[in-house]
């Protein structure tokens, strides 16, 4: 007889992916805070369809206690009670007679809200008709629909109901857990009303919103997306302030805990500066001179009315109106050597542009032959001093020998 052998079978062990204990803390965050979400908004489901129902369950309870009253007095001390099953068909039929009593009253009540709805469009309408060059249009517009709607849908669940004090005390629960549930869409909604009244951005605007930089595409309800736009100190493929070419979003609620830098709302100029090393020996004079003419030469026609501008708005708010309508040249020491900084006032969206123009332009203007020992560049300098025993530097001559090693004299 052969001999049968038995195949190992082969066994599959799972991956087991390693998980940051940071991205493990945001997701149980993420987890919990969409599981409060989920309970506050069951809670205040639940104490919408208590209200609704609560009427129906009174009379139900109030006939079926009149007709057990009525029962118990007909009936004689030797006649047996009714069964539990007519009892259960007698509740049923109860319930169905009293929703089929509350139906003209739900009718009422959708037509309640078709007329918000209808209301609702036709002010919408007017609006447009009359406020058609107002910015804050949209805002007006939202902040109307919504007291609208709130106000039919009060009146609504009024109808069915009928009891103010109990739509009162329900309406104040279930908007409490819903402000609980909804915290941040509410506060994103809040923010985007804000910015619609005060304007702090607009579509197509620069900004710069906690770590989210870029031109504004596209402002929603809730959420703010831009155009991304690269930096040195922010993280990309970009190192420069040029667009990345990717979509970022972020919450509205944004405007109201964060700090909102806009480039180009009010004036579409920044001022920036290019400086450049030169040796501590190089006559800072002369080289001040040279610098602030190439910069004059490249910005003398494009600063003087964007000046003008700045200085008028500053001088309209009560602020000092005096700015310069030409380059300007600072000096400021660093360890080895002086840096010399060019001031200027360039377009918010060029300044890479106009940067590598005049960098290129002080190159060339330093490395001209006329400069020659008045301008000397800085390079990366060590310099090894010996001190002696008395603590008074001395000095050696290093002779290289020819074998490749150094002997002092």
């Amino acid at each position: 007889m052969r001999a049968f052998r038995r195949r190992p079978v082969p066994i599959r062990l799972r991956r087991l992916r390693y998980r940051a204990p940071g991205r493990l803390l945001r997701s149980a965050r993420g987890r919990l805070k969409h599981f409060r979400g989920a309970t506050l908004l069951a809670v205040a489901l639940t104490g919408l369809l208590l209200l609704l129902i609560s009427p129906i369950e009174a009379e139900v309870s109030k006939d079926i206690e009149g007709e057990t009253s009525l029962v118990d007095e007909s009936q004689d001390e030797s006649t047996p009670a009714p069964a539990d099953t007519e009892e259960a068909v007698a509740r049923v039929n109860q319930i169905l007679q009293s929703l089929y009593g509350a139906l003209p009253r739900l009718l009422v009540a959708i037509a309640v809200l078709v007329a918000a709805w209808l209301l609702t469009r036709l002010v919408r309408s007017i609006l447009r008709g009359l406020l058609r060059r107002w910015d804050g249009l949209h805002a007006l517009s939202a902040v109307v629909n919504v007291a609208v709607w709130f106000l039919g849908v009060g009146i609504a669940v009024t109808v069915l109901v009928g009891d103010i004090r109990a739509l009162v005390g329900s309406i104040g629960l279930i908007g409490l857990a819903l402000s609980w549930a909804l915290q941040s869409p509410i506060e994103s909604f809040t923010g985007w009303l804000l910015n619609s009244f005060k304007r702090y951005y607009r579509v197509g605007d620069r900004i710069a919103v906690g770590e989210v930089f870029g031109d504004v595409y596209r402002i929603d309800f809730l959420t703010t997306t831009v155009w991304e736009v690269g930096g040195p100190s922010r993280d990309g493929f970009v190192h420069a302030e040029q667009p990345t070419g990717r979509l970022v979003s972020f919450p509205n609620n944004a405007i109201l805990t964060g700090t909102i830098v806009n480039l180009t709302r009010d004036y579409p100029y920044v001022w920036d500066e290019l400086s450049t090393g030169v040796g501590n020996e190089s006559d800072l004079g002369y080289t001040i001179k040279v610098l602030h003419e190439a910069a004059r030469t490249l910005f003398s026609d494009r600063m003087a009315e964007p000046a003008r501008r700045y200085a008028a708005i500053l001088s309209a708010e009560g602020l000092d109106g005096a700015v310069a309508e030409e380059p300007q040249v600072f000096v400021s020491p660093s360890e080895s050597w002086t840096d010399i900084t060019v001031r200027y006032l360039v377009p918010a969206r060029e300044r890479r542009k106009w940067k590598s123009e005049l960098a290129l332009l002080v190159a060339q203007e330093m490395n001209k032959p006329d400069h020659s020992g008045r301008i000397i560049p800085a390079y990366p300098r060590r310099q090894i001093q010996f001190i002696g025993p008395d603590g008074a530097p001395h000095e050696f001559d290093v002779v290289i020998k020819e074998g490749g090693g150094t002997c002092e004299e």
